[in-house]
């Protein structure tokens, strides 16, 4: 007999603390089952799992059998209420390391120099239940929860900077519209369809973040490369009490890169769990993803406005190029969940947790949220002591007073639980703000008549929708026309269509008539003056370059290719930083009498939304299993008699639709051609080598796609 197995070298829990915050010292396998025998619920051992006690063995199961009873009743409540929003998600543990530039504007301690705090980050999808894809058009989350030495800060942001909503009052209606229908449920985890575009286009606040989603941001590649904000503005105190409004904003190492629409269709079918594998692989590998935090900061003003923008409205943002991002330091995901339920499902978030040097503003979004979220943690975890799970158990001393309830996991001493006291020695104290106290900062409310309304200032509901437009390439524009005509196409009602072409009309009537074009009605007029606005270069995906760190590149060939030349393009890439998938007809190893090589894709599982770039030693004959059959992909019998599997043909074609970095060697430019691939395309190389090949793909990764490849006629 032996203990269980210890979890993968890239899995690890949450830290061992108690529930009430206190280090324990013992190891993170503390928390995990252990043992060699199975036991009940109380550790007593068991003989049998597999049968019920009965009367005899052809008998009545009898109710004294406790076994039964206690497994199946755990087994019939496994799952709790799923999160009304981002109910799809993956997350990762991590570090958050602080480079102390923050220090002049804020004093919260996990934010100076070279402190290191534990987090754990969650990312989601917000219209989608849990059993849904992960690459449809949404909004995603990314939600970030820091354990200070302060008490634990909750960054719970987007990957979009605004929303579509100016006050929380309008949540329900936003995501009433979003879902499925009631009545038939459908569809699932997507925007293209009737409630949505009624709502949005009957609430042109929503004007703003419905553009975003319809641009490449609404189906980004990776998690990994997926910019995140806290959309609010918030107050940050520095240590002589001095206030600042800021933005916070987390920007990927790697860049920010999207999917292209047909890939996402793609993908859905092929790999839902895109997403949440990509993020958890590039771990496990070791390509750790990262991003900076940094903040916009604004004078903390009466207006609250900065250059004429109304700092309170979530629907809008500010420019970089007017407020430029400041870096104040690095996260690191280093680590995936050893239980996906323990931690990702039951992790709970809260705009309300803060810690001293961060305060809230009068958003009235966020003064909505910092009531919904606790109250939906309540209900999600079953009472008010979810903070007492393992996951979200702050990693600083807790002493609240707070008592019983449901899944109440401490142990409490002491007979007065209340303030003041004396029989508990008057303890707990209460902090001042110099030893630490979290203490509000005294803004002054002005006077004023109780209103249902919001300011004048709240009333453009175009000019920043303009902007994000004119801020786009060429490429990102036809995406958003696309979109646009996509998910109005799948609307029923006429007049559905024909208020989204008014909407657009006010942002751009180029923009309104190519889209009408697509759904085959007339282009309106304006009803307002277009917005006179600079356009915003940091808006665009496109024209800078990142590191390819952690990309995954498909190495396709066969048992008779030119295995030494696959053997040094794999060491070249692992030194790059990145992921090499070996794609051949059948899984195993390739010349297992020489240094083998490990087969990770076949062709009948391989697809080219997988990888960033492609590279082809050699023409891959028809596999064994390229039966039409059996693999519709492989039915192609004109490709067939071209000696070539159709499988790969269709990995390259899709590849080089995509825009994708293409090389080959060996005599592969014979599978280009056959694939219709131009031999003297952008983004195509014929090489000499594996190596060469490699290097020609290392040059054009770093753009993500070789756009040039894209027609754009906006």
């Amino acid at each position: 007999m032996r203990e269980p197995l210890p979890p993968k070298p890239d899995q690890t829990g949450p830290e061992t603390v108690g529930p009430t915050g206190q280090p324990t010292g013992a190891d993170r396998a503390w928390v995990a089952q252990s043992g060699a025998y199975l036991t009940t619920a109380q550790g007593a051992r068991l003989y049998d799992t597999d049968h019920s006690l009965k009367a005899g063995a052809r008998g009545p199961v009898l109710l004294q059998d406790h076994h039964p009873r206690e497994k199946i009743t755990h087994f019939d409540h496994e799952r709790i209420p799923e999160r009304v929003v981002h109910a799809r998600g993956a997350a990762a543990h991590g570090v958050f390391r602080g480079y102390g530039t923050a220090a002049g504007v804020c004093r919260a301690a996990f934010l100076g120099k070279d402190v290191e705090t534990p987090v754990f980050v969650r990312f989601s999808t917000v219209l989608g239940s849990r059993g849904s894809a992960d690459a449809v058009r949404d909004t995603r989350g990314f939600a970030t929860k820091f354990y200070t030495s302060e008490g634990t800060f909750d960054l719970v942001g987007n990957n979009i900077p605004v929303f579509f909503i100016q006050d929380a009052v309008k949540f329900p209606d936003v995501i009433h519209a979003g879902k499925p229908h009631p009545d038939r449920e459908i569809p699932q985890a997507q925007s293209a369809h009737d409630t949505f575009w009624d709502f949005v286009t009957l609430h042109t606040e929503a004007t703003h973040h419905t553009l975003w989603n319809m641009s490449d941001r609404g189906v980004p590649r990776s998690y990994r490369m997926m910019e995140g904000f806290g959309v609010h503005t918030f107050r940050l105190v520095d240590a002589e009490g001095g206030t600042t409004l800021a933005k916070f904003h987390w920007k990927p190492r790697l860049g920010v890169h999207s999917l292209v629409w047909e890939e996402a269709q793609i993908v859905n079918g092929v790999d839902p769990d895109f997403h949440r594998r990509d993020l958890a692989d590039a771990i496990e590998a070791g390509a750790y993803p990262q991003w900076e935090l940094g903040i916009q900061t604004f004078p903390d003003i009466p207006e609250q406005t900065f250059e004429g923008i109304d700092l309170l409205d979530p629907t809008n943002i500010v420019p970089e190029e007017l407020a430029p991002v400041q870096p104040v330091g690095l996260l690191t995901l280093d680590a995936n969940p050893s239980n996906f339920f323990a931690e990702t499902e039951q992790v709970a978030f809260h705009p309300g947790h803060l810690v001293p040097g961060i305060d809230i503003t009068d958003d009235p979004l966020l003064g909505g949220r910092l009531f919904s979220y606790l109250d939906t943690q309540i209900t999600r975890l079953g009472g008010p002591n979810f903070a007492q799970l393992p996951i979200n158990r702050p990693h600083a001393p807790v002493n609240d007073m707070f008592r019983d309830g449901m899944h109440q996991t401490a142990v409490h001493r002491g007979v007065a639980p209340y303030r003041p006291n004396s029989l508990d020695g008057g303890c707990p104290f209460l902090a001042g703000a110099d030893t630490g106290a979290y203490v509000e900062t005294p803004v002054r409310v002005p006077a004023a008549a109780k209103v249902r309304e919001a300011p004048e200032t709240f009333a453009d509901h175009f000019s920043q929708p303009r902007r994000f437009w004119l801020s786009m390439s060429p490429v990102e524009r036809e995406h958003i026309v696309g979109a646009y005509t996509f998910e109005l196409g799948k609307c029923y009602e006429q007049a559905i269509k024909e208020r989204g072409l008014r909407v657009l009309a006010n942002i751009d009537p180029e923009l309104c008539r190519r889209v009408a074009e697509g759904l085959g009605l007339p282009a309106p007029e304006p009803t307002v003056p277009l917005a006179d606005v600079t356009p915003s270069p940091a808006l665009s995906q496109v024209g800078r370059t990142w590191p390819v760190q952690g990309r995954i590149v498909g190495i396709v060939t066969a048992p008779d290719g030119d295995l030494d030349g696959v053997r040094a393009v794999r060491r070249a890439a692992l030194e790059a930083g990145l992921v090499p998938l070996v794609v051949a007809p059948v899984g195993g190893v390739l010349d297992a009498d020489g240094e083998p090589i490990t087969v990770q894709r076949t062709f009948v599982t391989a697809r080219s939304t997988e990888f960033d770039a492609l590279l082809l030693a050699g023409v891959p004959g028809r596999g064994a299993d390229a039966n039409g059959s059996r693999d519709a992909k492989a039915g192609d019998a004109a490709t067939a008699a071209r000696g070539v599997d159709p499988r790969v043909l269709l990995m390259v074609s899709e590849a080089f639709r995509h825009a994708k970095a293409i090389a080959a060697w060996a005599g592969a430019d014979g599978a280009l051609q056959a694939a219709g691939v131009p031999l003297d395309a952008p983004g195509v190389a014929v090489a000499e080598s594996g190596e060469r090949a490699l290097a020609e793909v290392l040059a054009l990764l770093p753009a993500h796609r070789v756009w040039d490849r894209f027609p754009a006629t906006l």
